[in-house]
């Protein structure tokens, strides 16, 4: 009998077809307890459809996504969607202007968007304190409308946090923010990704500086196949990021160990 620990997430042969198009190709991937990993690639490499797949908003041609022990399609995905945050602009452009950060973030508690949507049970202390982790519980009276790019970001976080999911999907968390936001933000998730028990992250991005060390693991797509997956300092390379976005790079790293790329 096997003693290797359960994967929290296990990708099979995961592969998609548009028509006679390769959207993915046999992807084969694990996320275990613990990791945070980075996806990397050019536009249209996959990325978004790997994550539609991942989420069960995109039903795959072949292969088998398991996560947290449950298989697609042998079990209510409604359910498994709560263990799974989400953060990606195309949701947080669904929040109604006038709602409150704290109703924001109330909603996750049902991963349904909108006031009216959720539950009055939920405890609203629990939403303080997901917003306090993120450094915005001064935000909870202000409004959708007036909030920054950054500020949305850290409350649309809180909000996929009331779940406790064991997972936390960052769709390109970063696009918007203008270069002092952006290491504020990556600060914040510098110490969410530090939590003893928080979520496993998944971070896609199409910036290699945006990969804050507590990332662990990368993958890196081209043209729908894994080009490279494993630890950061194993995956990554110049030689990697160069085939993966068609034209020559170098990757360094500055005085802190941050990474950046060099066209």
């Amino acid at each position: 009998m096997s003693t290797e620990p359960t994967p929290l997430l296990s990708v099979e042969g995961l592969a998609v077809m548009r028509g006679d198009t390769h959207i993915l190709r046999r992807i084969d991937w694990r996320v275990e307890r613990g990791q945070h990993w980075a996806i990397l690639g050019a536009n249209g490499c996959g990325k978004t459809s790997l994550l539609s797949a991942i989420t069960a908003y995109l039903t795959p041609s072949s292969g088998e996504i398991v996560f947290d022990g449950d298989a697609y399609g042998e079990t209510d995905w409604n359910e498994v969607r709560l263990r799974i945050g989400i953060v990606s602009n195309a949701l947080t452009r669904r929040i109604p202007p006038g709602e409150d950060a704290l109703n924001t973030v109330l909603s996750g508690g049902t991963a349904q968007l909108g006031f009216w949507t959720r539950s009055k049970s939920i405890p609203t202390d629990k939403a303080l304190r997901c917003l306090g982790k993120l450094g915005v519980r001064h935000l909870a009276e202000r409004r959708w409308e007036v909030l920054s790019q950054g500020e949305r970001q850290k409350v649309f976080i809180a909000r996929a946090l009331m779940a406790d999911p064991r997972l936390l999907i960052l769709d390109e968390p970063c696009a918007g923010l203008d270069p002092v936001a952006r290491e504020h933000f990556l600060t914040r998730l510098r110490k969410l990704a530090a939590l003893k028990n928080g979520p496993a992250m998944i971070l896609v991005t199409h910036h290699v500086e945006e990969i804050f060390p507590e990332i662990s693991h990368v993958l890196v797509l081209r043209k729908g196949r894994v080009l490279a997956a494993g630890p950061v300092g194993e995956a990554l390379s110049s030689e990697t990021l160069s085939q993966a976005f068609g034209a020559p790079l170098a990757l360094e790293r500055d005085r802190q160990g941050r990474l950046r790329l060099v066209v």
